[in-house]
């Protein structure tokens, strides 16, 4: 996620050049073909590009409002998982009683239901984002990784150790019912959030909303430099390439919002929100090894 109020330009031509070298090709070809070809055989009516363009418009103004809206509900998601997470701590720290437990026996559970929701959200972390991450191992004991290796769905296996485990406490006459039904509903959100976040991951965004706008963009930015070719001469090439890279760019900043979980700068910080967790529920627990918050990469942005 972008953490500076200013981009630089060099950050958009990173993200621009190749589009905009072929879009310079492109206005050369227009410009070229209107002076040798057409010139004298007839005008492109100056009606198309205006109407291209308002189109061109509520297409970008789509998809970009459709893209920020998956962000959104994405970053909303692992707001709620950061607020319910601190809650499942604290549960477990105050609501659990020692009972007939051994002071031992009693911080090994509390410990374990702890680290094991750190594990729960590195694991989904690495789900979510598509890559190999072994982080959440740490946090589990030998049993957990036991079971956990007979399901495909690490995230998924590991709430219901989690759920097996209070119905235990509730047995053992370690948590009353209504801190039971408490806890559990909290379970139930931490499954809610999970499939919501799974939900944005595997849905894909429209191909032909976004296939669409880039044929329009480009129709736009050919048909206004063939246009605009008898009065301006060659600077065509540079008024078709300047105003389509207005279109373009904005296109493209709509688009990079589109998969909220992917690991770039546009997409929502699961490092830093998981790191932020982890130091919170470690710090609950009394552990004595709490990693360090994840710092900005070059001042500008937090993967």
């Amino acid at each position: 996620m972008l953490i500076v109020h200013n981009i630089r330009f060099s950050r958009i031509l990173r993200n621009t050049w190749q589009v905009d070298l072929i879009m310079i090709f492109s206005c050369t070809v227009a410009y070229l073909t209107r002076e040798f070809l057409i010139k004298h055989n007839f005008e492109i009516p100056p009606i198309i590009p205006a109407v291209l363009g308002t189109a061109i418009a509520f297409f970008i103004g789509f998809n970009n409002n459709q893209a920020y809206d998956r962000w959104w509900e994405a970053r909303k998601i692992w707001g709620a998982l950061v607020n319910d997470s601190r809650s499942w701590a604290r549960s477990v720290v105050c609501y659990i009683s020692q009972n007939e437990k051994s002071d031992v026996e009693f911080k090994v559970i509390k410990d374990r239901m702890v680290r094991r929701h750190i594990g729960f959200l590195y694991a989904l972390k690495a789900k979510l984002r598509g890559a190999v991450d072994e982080n959440y191992q740490q946090y589990l004991d030998e049993a957990d990784l036991r079971e956990i290796n007979l399901h495909t769905n690490v995230h998924n296996a590991i709430l219901t150790l989690q759920s097996r485990d209070l119905q235990q406490l509730s047995k053992d006459g370690m948590i009353d019912g209504f801190r039971f039904m408490e806890m559990d509903q909290l379970l139930i959100r931490f499954s809610d959030e999970m499939g919501r976040s799974e939900r944005i991951k595997n849905t894909v965004f429209p191909t032909t909303y976004n296939y669409l706008t880039k044929v329009f963009i480009w129709l736009f930015i050919v048909s206004l430099t063939l246009v605009i070719s008898h009065a301006a001469g060659i600077w065509a090439i540079f008024i078709g390439w300047m105003v389509g890279f207005v279109f373009v760019s904005t296109q493209i900043n709509g688009m990079s919002l589109i998969d909220p979980f992917e690991n770039n700068s546009s997409s929502v910080p699961l490092n830093q929100i998981t790191r932020t967790i982890e130091i919170n529920l470690l710090e609950m627990i009394g552990a004595d090894k709490i990693p360090a918050p994840v710092k900005p990469i070059n001042n500008e942005y937090i993967l």
